[in-house]
């Protein structure tokens, strides 16, 4: 097959690094930075966080191409903050969010359980649950508490 092996998609080949930044020299306060390794899923967020800072004036994403993994990101700043710096708060600030929403989705998820636990400790037995565990009471006690 001409498919790539899987393990292209994540493992950064010898003498390449996960970042690299080129700095913009038509553009002040901008570079480009190629990430290795990652698709839209990180792009689109890294470019969100990005725009969320009042120093950072432009942030943009682009996949060169389908089969390549990896993705541009540009940033201009304003003047007085670096880039580079943008992107690693930007990054930091994302970091933080996702461990607060898996804290957030840990927490819903124990108490749902424990509120179908207690809801089912509570619940009522059914009619067909109730006459079986009458015939169950009248086997061990051995009288006959129910006529057929």
């Amino acid at each position: 097959m001409n498919a790539p092996d899987r393990f292209e998609l994540f493992v950064i080949p010898e003498g390449r690094r996960k970042v690299e930044m080129e700095i913009d020299t038509k553009i002040p306060n901008a570079a480009t930075f190629k990430i290795e390794r990652e698709d839209h899923t990180l792009g689109n967020m890294l470019r969100s966080q990005l725009l969320k800072d009042p120093r950072v004036m432009f942030a943009g994403y682009k996949v060169p191409h389908p089969l390549e993994h990896n993705f541009l990101v540009k940033v201009q700043t304003v003047p007085g903050t670096a880039p580079g710096q943008a992107l690693k708060d930007a990054t930091s600030e994302l970091i933080s969010e996702i461990n607060t929403l898996k804290n957030k989705f840990d927490m819903d998820v124990i108490r749902q359980r424990t509120f179908e636990d207690a809801k089912a400790s509570q619940q009522p037995m059914s009619s067909y649950e109730s006459e079986e565990a009458a015939v169950q009471t009248s086997m061990d006690t051995g009288r006959p508490d129910m006529d057929f």
